[in-house]
């Protein structure tokens, strides 16, 4: 198959390993795979094409992306560290936090000034998270802010 649509996601899963969580994080997930599907360009180093299936686990803290093809042939696994992640993570879910609570008592320029500020973080994320994958996996953009908004889901444990 050729084209963009060859090089895409079709079908995102969370290993066990990842463990259940609240509803509200459930939902979080929910989404974030949602949107992670709904617009992606996913392209595995040296294969001809899918669309992908990818496989999502923690193990030993680190990020394992299992991908194979719509078809179940495997394709690669890449493990990840997570360990230049980490403090961004733990900085977006401050700010997170903070975005939160300013929304039921700060005034609209707070608010906004703080929300740019989130932008900023979850941006550095997405670069870092493009950054670790060269070489292995081409993402665009958005495909990477997407990505990382679902690992900031897999730690987030409401």
């Amino acid at each position: 198959m050729a084209g963009a649509r060859a090089f895409r996601l079709s079908d995102v899963t969370l290993d066990e390993s990842i463990g259940r969580s609240t509803p509200d994080v459930e939902h979080e997930r929910a989404v974030a795979i949602f949107d992670l599907l709904e617009e992606n360009s996913f392209r595995p180093e040296g294969h001809a094409g899918g669309p992908y299936r990818l496989k999502l686990s923690l193990i030993d803290h680190k990020l394992v992306l299992a991908i194979a093809t719509e078809g179940g042939e495997a394709v690669a696994t890449h493990i990840l560290s997570l360990t230049p992640l980490k403090r961004i993570i733990k900085d977006y879910f401050m700010i997170c936090e903070s975005y939160y609570q300013a929304i039921r008592s700060a005034s609209p320029s707070q608010i906004e000034a703080i929300d740019m500020g989130r932008r900023g973080i979850h941006n550095e994320g997405s670069q870092t998270l493009e950054d670790r994958l060269k070489g292995k996996v081409a993402i665009d953009f958005d495909t990477a802010r997407r990505l990382f908004t679902l690992v900031c889901v897999l730690y987030w444990r409401g």
